[in-house]
Formats: structure tokens, C-alpha cells, sequence
């Protein structure tokens, strides 16, 4: 501590001599001040971790105090940053100071010594800053594990036993004396002149109060109902929306008037102390009782409700009674320790006290996990909406287990002392199995709103906003989750500020606050980028004179830049320091060498295939005996599709080291080629000129190059022709050649010229082992059915078909 102490005043001098002035000295006196009320209170925290006698309530009321000091401290941490990193760059512009007997120009060394002056004392404070934070960390640190460590102890602690009958008697004077004593302060309240001088002048106010608590208690769920039939007049009938705000409208006029009513009572004056405490925790038992009850008639919707195994109308009454009491047990509960910290009672009158309540509330968890759905089998409308409850029955089924646990380890754990231990799991549990019910409710409302919102109806419950929407509920429960369980807002808070802080990844330190503006900056950049191309995908580039295949590989090339300069500005504006990443990176980048090289090569093959666009969509291409028309091009592969209507994904690489033919590079003029062949003995000039009319008289065949017939040659069947003609349009092809063999067969058939088929010489080798000797005579059916075929062929020639002809020339049988 007296280092402590030099180490200020060592550091509040360099202070004053560097700063200077009466300015300078009033700001250094103010900060002097604060940090002599700093040490005094870490001191003093010092002495009482030490001492570890102090209540839990005294420790809490000293880290709080601690706390703050800790939040200035790590403000000034941060202060003054950029101007301490624009003196350091000024002081680096200037080049290092001469070593040894060197010396620099004058100017430069007064503004030199100018600087560090400057930078001295923007840094002193920090320094002082950044070792009192860390005081004030480790002294907050130590008080939560004084406290969890007492928490833990407690919990463990085992105390009288609620079954052993000497403690009866005496739990039962202390629960009648307590009562006697409440009822004796409201009897002498009311018999004083100040509680009846408090009730006439405020008699007209508790008068109104008392009206609209029983108004609202009466008529509230009525008027629920009547709010309704007016909203449902907005739309949304059918989705489930507004009967979901009408049954939260039925909680929550009922639980202003009891409000009301409260607030009516507290004005007369005649509660006593006892009174008054009970009196304050009556809008939160009204609060539970309302809660669970709605929690009760939401799960009756739900269980009526497609795509959910439907409970029978017996089993949701069952269910309804058993939360209810559920919700009475928690309230009393609430008053054991309530009574516990009025009366001030022992640890066996609270044990007896409290023993029935954990029991009834664990055979009502016993009960609770009897309740089963129906095994009913979903029709096919619901087969969808089954299979999308599959993951919540699993849910259920853990549930349930849970609770058979429960149900027979807390009534035990209490008989045998350990009522603490029992208490914090059973109704921690019922909180918990309460606060999942409600997390399926709201995702449903959720859901349903934006079903109602979007059009998609039931659709929207197979989406991916219900995922979502589930998760995020899920992630705002967890606090709400470990203070049902025993954790302290302090040690939530404490959790806040250590993420606020942010944690280091290979240099880069990432906070909450610079990841959500990374994640906001990014994505108005990529929304951008897509609004821009649009754009130029829809108004500019169809106006321009550029094909669809170079529109294509502009804008994306323009959504590739710009989601590059979106992640960039993105990593510039949240603040992060990638320079220390420069090691990893290198590793990386021999990873991806390695590892990764087809994936990289196919990336540098799509950018060149943007770039250099040997390929381009739309284009008729041929690529390893794959024929199609290319869809889409990528930045990893290319997708064709063929003229089967499928796709083909080929990657980029492929396309670039592979051989590829496209048919409409540039342009879309192509050649067709018609072969045909005549009889023998045809008049090929004849020939020729037909067929140079048919190609002639077809559209889709350019005048300017002109068609062609060429004479192929003598074939082994007929003459061999073929029509060459230069089509406008090449994807016309088949059309053109089907259009043009019509106009060939209609004139040949008109001029009387023959199209010949392939005719074959038989030969037939050893002709004579086809004259077989008869077989001897039988009587057997199947033997003369097997003679027919000799006889037959002893009696006529043998006559084949083309069937039996050989594939080639010359072939012989």
C-alpha cells in the first residue's frame, strides 16, 4: 500500500512539472482527490475480503462501490487514444534521436522534446488508470468468490430434519404468532386518530381506486373480448394473432385491478410493518396466478391447434388445474420467506414450514409428467407440421424424465435436512419447465405475425424465420434461466461487461460493439451492392448495345467488387487491426496452396472466364460430350443446361484448361449439313438442282455465303449428296434439317427419284448339311413337333429376313 501511495505521488509530480500552469494544477488536484478516495476504498476492501466476516449484503454494497470506480477507470483506459497515436506518428515522423555524440538541429530537437512532453502527459493518466483497474477488477473478482463460495455452502448445508415431531409444536406457535401479531397491527392502526385522519382525506381517492380494481376485475376479460371483435375488423382472421393479444388483454386488466386495489389499501395507513411487506409482494403473486393461468389457456390452443398431437379436452383440464397450483405453490413459497425474514424464525420452524410446500409441489410434477397426447397417427395434411414437432416431442420426452427425477430427489432431500438444496431445484424447476412453455408460446406468436404479414400462412412455420425466431428466444432466456437457478444480477452483469470488453483472437481484440457495427456496416454494403445491381441488370445495361453474355459478366464482377469493398469498409469502421493477423495469413495462404488448390484453381478460372469471356451466358456450348446452354457463371463452376432440361455443374477449371466448343461465340450464325442419298441411275445434275432449291427456299439459310450440294461420292447403296447452307440462327439447326428433309422426300416423291435402303447378297456356305435324314417314327406328340420344322424345310426353300441378314457387306452365314 505504501508503494502504492510513492507511485501516485511519483506520478502526480511528472504531472504538475510536465503539464504546468493553474489549470494544469487544479485538474491534477481533482484527480489526486478521486484517487486518495480510490485507495482509501480498496484499503478498506482489503481489510474486509481479509477479514471475511461481513454479510453477503455488506459485501454486495461494497463491490458495487467498487464497481463504479472500476468504470472510470477503464473510460480513462481509453481516453486520449488517437491523439497519443498521432503524437507517437509525429514523433516517428521525426526519425530517431542521434545516439552518441551526434547531434540534430535545434528545431528539431525543441520540437521533439515538445512532443514527448505532450505524449508524457496524455500517457501518465492512463498508466495510473490501467493499475487501478486492475485492482479494482481483482478486489471484485475476490468479493464473488467470498459470496458464491458462502452461496455454495448454504446450499450444501444440512439443518433439522421437517419429519422429527419435537419441531412441530413449536413451527406451529411461530406460524400463530405471526398471524396474532398482523392482526394486532391493523386492529391498533385502525384504532388510531392519524390511520382515520389519512382515510377521510384520502377517502374520495381509495373510493375511486376501489371502483376501478372491481371494475377492471369484473369486467376485464369482457372487455378483452370486445377489443378483440374490433381488431379482428383489421385482417389477419384465421392466423391467431389477435386471440393471442386478446388472452394477454385478459391478464392483464384483471392484474391492474388488483393494482389498484393494492394501491387503495396502502393509502388507508392502517398496515402495520408486517402488513406492508405482505402487502408489497400481492401485485407479484396476482402477477403468477394470471401468468399461469394464461400459460395454461394457450397450451389448451396449442394442443387444439394442426400439426401438434392434440390432448384430450379431459387431459388439458387436468393440465390447467395442476399449473394453477403450481402457481400456488410459488407463492407460498414466496411467503416461507417472507415469514422467514419477518419473524426472524429458526431453521426448524422454516424446514417444518416449508416441507409440505416441496412436496405437494413435487407430486404435482409427478403428475404433470403423467400427462400424455394422444397416439394418434397425422393424416396427410398434417404429416408436415408432425414432422416439424418431432424436435419439441424430444424436448418433451427430456422434460419428462427430468421431472421423474425431481419429483422423487427433492421430497428426500428435504426429509433429510437439506431443505435449501431442495428448495433451489423444485422450484427452480417449475419456473423453468414454465418459462420453456412460454418460450413455445411467444415463437408461435411470433410466427403467426409473420405468417400474417408475409401471406405465407401455415407455410411459414416450415421456414427459417420460425428457426430463428426460436433461437433468439432461447438466447434472451439464458439470463432469465441462470437467475431462476441461483446466479446473481451482479454476476450477470459482470459476465456483460467482460464480453463488452471482447476477447483476442490472434491479436485482434473482437467486443460485441465492433462485431454489431462490422455486421451493420457489412451488410448495408451488401445491400447496396445488390440494389446496384439490379440497376444496371435491369434500366442500364439492356440499353446498351453490349451482348446478355458481357451484361452478365458485369454484373458479377460488380457484386464480387462490391462485396469485397463492403467487407473492407466494414473491417475499417468496426476498428479492427488485421496487421497482427499477417503471420496467420501466410500460413493460410500455404494451406490453401496445398490443401485447396482445386477450389482456388476453379476461383481464378471463374474470374478469368468474367474477364476474358471465352464463354458467355447463354452461349450453345459442348464441353466433354455435355451439350447445353449455359445458365450461370460463378466464381467455383458453371451451370449448363442441357437439352434434357437438367443441369450440368462443370467446374471453372474445366472449362479453361479442357477443350470446348461453343456454337454461338459472338454470334449465332452456323452451318447445317443434310445428307441424302438416290438409287443408282439418277439424274445427279437433276438431283443437285432440287436440292439446291430446297435449301435456297428455306428462311433461316443466308443468301450471302450461298448454299451448297456437293456430290459426296458413289456409296455402297446409293448416290451421296449433302446440302451445306450458312444458317442466321444456329440453335435452328434440327428445325431447319427436319423442314428441309420434308421438302427433299415431297420433291423426289414428285419427281419420281428413288431413295434407295441397303439390300444384301446371302450366301449360304455348305448348303447341303440343311438336307438332314428324317427321324425314325414316334408316337410322342413333342417328337412330331419337333420333325415339323425338317419336313419343312425339305419341302421348300428356306426363306430369311432382313432380321437374318449379316451388319456388314459381304458377311456370310
Amino acid at each position: 500500500m505504501l508503494r502504492q501511495v510513492r507511485l501516485f505521488f511519483a506520478l502526480v509530480s511528472v504531472c504538475l512539472a510536465v503539464l504546468g500552469g493553474p489549470v494544469a494544477a487544479q485538474l491534477t488536484d481533482r484527480q489526486s482527490e478521486y484517487y486518495q478516495g480510490w485507495i482509501s476504498t480498496a484499503d478498506r476492501a482489503e481489510a474486509v475480503i481479509e477479514a471475511n466476516r461481513a454479510s453477503n449484503a455488506a459485501l454486495e454494497n461494497l463491490r458495487s462501490e467498487i464497481n463504479e470506480y472500476r468504470e472510470d477507470f477503464n473510460r480513462a483506459r481509453g481516453a486520449n487514444t488517437e491523439r497519443i497515436q498521432t503524437l507517437e506518428s509525429q514523433l516517428k515522423a521525426l526519425g530517431p534521436e542521434p545516439e552518441g555524440d551526434a547531434t540534430e538541429p535545434e528545431d528539431i530537437a525543441t520540437i521533439r522534446a515538445h512532443l514527448e512532453e505532450q505524449l508524457n502527459s496524455l500517457r501518465v493518466p492512463r498508466v495510473v488508470s490501467e493499475e487501478a483497474y486492475s485492482r479494482a477488477n481483482g478486489l471484485i473478482s475476490e468479493i464473488d468468490q467470498i459470496i458464491r463460495h458462502r452461496q455454495t455452502k448454504e446450499l450444501l448445508e444440512r439443518g433439522p430434519s421437517p419429519l422429527n415431531p419435537t419441531y412441530w409444536a413449536p413451527a406451529w406457535v411461530d406460524v400463530k404468532e405471526a398471524a396474532r401479531g398482523l392482526i394486532n397491527e391493523i386492529t391498533e392502526n385502525l384504532r388510531t386518530d392519524v390511520a382515520r385522519e389519512q382515510m377521510r382525506e384520502r377517502g374520495l381517492g381509495i373510493f375511486v381506486l376501489l371502483v376501478i380494481s372491481a371494475v377492471l376485475l369484473i369486467f376485464g376479460r369482457h372487455w378483452s373480448e370486445k377489443g378483440g371483435d374490433y381488431l379482428r375488423k383489421l385482417g389477419g382472421s384465421g392466423t391467431g394473432v389477435w386471440t393471442f393479444v386478446i388472452s394477454l388483454l385478459r391478464i392483464i386488466l384483471p392484474w391492474l385491478g388488483v393494482l389498484a386495489a393494492v394501491v387503495a389499501i396502502n393509502l388507508t395507513g392502517v398496515l402495520g410493518v408486517r402488513g406492508t411487506l405482505l402487502l408489497e409482494e400481492v401485485p407479484y403473486w396476482a402477477g403468477i396466478i394470471f401468468f399461469y393461468d394464461w400459460i395454461g389457456r394457450q397450451v389448451y390452443l396449442m394442443g387444439q391447434a394442426r400439426g401438434f398431437k392434440r390432448l384430450s379436452a379431459a387431459r388439458i383440464k387436468e393440465l390447467r388445474v395442476y399449473i394453477d397450483l403450481l402457481a400456488l405453490m410459488l407463492i407460498l413459497h414466496e411467503l416461507a420467506i417472507l415469514f422467514e425474514q419477518i419473524e426472524n424464525i429458526s431453521d426448524s420452524t422454516r424446514a417444518v414450514v416449508s416441507f409440505p410446500v416441496i412436496v405437494a409441489t413435487a407430486l404435482l410434477l409427478l403428475r404433470v409428467r403423467h400427462i400424455r397426447t394422444n397416439d394418434t397417427q397425422p393424416d396427410e395434411a398434417e404429416a408436415p407440421s408432425a414432422a416439424r414437432a418431432a424436435g419439441f416431442s424430444q424436448l418433451v420426452e427430456f422434460l419428462r424424465r427430468a421431472l421423474f427425477l425431481l419429483g422423487i430427489a427433492t421430497p428426500a432431500l428435504a426429509a433429510f435436512g437439506y431443505t435449501n438444496a431442495a428448495e433451489a431445484i423444485v422450484f427452480p424447476a417449475v419456473k423453468t419447465l414454465v418459462l420453456i412453455a412460454a418460450l413455445v408460446i411467444f415463437q408461435r406468436f411470433i410466427t403467426q405475425v409473420y405468417g400474417w404479414i408475409t401471406g405465407q400462412g401455415e407455410a411459414v412455420w416450415d421456414s427459417l424465420f420460425s428457426v430463428l425466431v426460436g433461437f433468439a428466444l432461447a438466447i434472451f432466456a439464458l439470463p432469465i434461466l441462470a437467475l431462476y437457478w441461483g446466479a446473481r444480477q451482479t454476476d450477470l452483469l459482470e459476465a456483460w461487461s467482460r464480453l463488452l470488453l471482447g476477447f483476442d483472437v490472434g491479436g485482434v481484440t473482437i467486443s460485441p460493439s465492433n462485431f454489431f457495427v462490422f455486421v451493420i456496416v457489412f451488410l448495408i454494403g451488401y445491400g447496396l451492392t445488390r440494389m446496384l445491381q439490379g440497376g444496371l441488370r435491369n434500366s442500364l445495361l439492356p440499353k446498351t448495345s453490349i451482348d446478355p453474355g458481357g451484361q452478365n459478366a458485369i454484373v458479377s464482377g460488380t457484386g464480387y467488387i462490391g462485396i469485397f469493398l463492403a467487407a473492407l469498409v466494414a473491417i475499417m469502421v468496426a476498428g479492427f487491426d488485421l496487421s497482427s493477423l499477417a503471420i496467420v495469413a501466410g500460413a493460410l495462404s500455404v494451406g490453401i496452396g496445398f490443401g485447396l488448390q482445386t477450389i482456388v484453381s476453379n476461383f481464378v478460372s471463374g474470374i478469368i472466364l468474367l474477364v476474358e469471356r471465352p464463354i458467355s451466358k447463354g452461349d450453345w456450348i459442348d464441353v466433354n460430350g455435355m451439350m447445353g446452354y449455359v445458365r450461370d457463371i460463378s466464381v467455383r463452376s458453371t451451370r449448363i443446361e442441357t437439352f434434357d432440361r437438367t443441369d450440368v455443374i462443370v467446374p471453372n477449371s474445366d472449362l479453361i484448361s479442357g477443350v470446348v466448343t461453343n456454337y454461338t461465340r459472338g454470334n449465332t450464325i452456323g452451318r447445317v449439313i443434310v445428307p441424302v442419298g438416290v438409287a443408282y441411275g439418277t439424274d445427279t445434275k437433276l438431283v443437285e438442282k432440287i436440292l439446291g432449291e430446297v435449301a435456297n427456299a428455306h428462311p433461316m439459310v443466308l443468301a450471302n455465303p450461298a448454299p451448297s450440294v456437293v456430290f459426296q461420292g458413289f456409296g455402297a447403296d446409293s448416290l451421296d449428296f449433302e446440302i451445306r447452307a450458312i444458317l442466321r440462327d444456329v440453335n435452328w439447326v434440327l428445325s431447319v434439317k427436319s423442314d428441309m428433309n420434308h421438302d427433299i422426300n415431297r420433291r423426289f416423291a414428285e419427281e419420281g427419284i428413288e431413295i434407295p435402303f441397303a439390300q444384301r447378297d446371302v450366301w449360304l456356305r455348305n448348303p447341303e448339311t440343311l438336307r438332314e435324314s428324317p427321324p425314325a417314327p414316334t408316337s410322342e406328340p413333342a417328337n412330331e413337333a419337333r420333325n415339323t420344322p425338317t419336313d419343312t424345310a425339305k419341302s421348300s426353300p428356306i426363306e430369311m429376313t432382313e432380321a437374318d441378314m449379316p451388319d456388314s457387306d459381304g458377311d456370310e452365314v
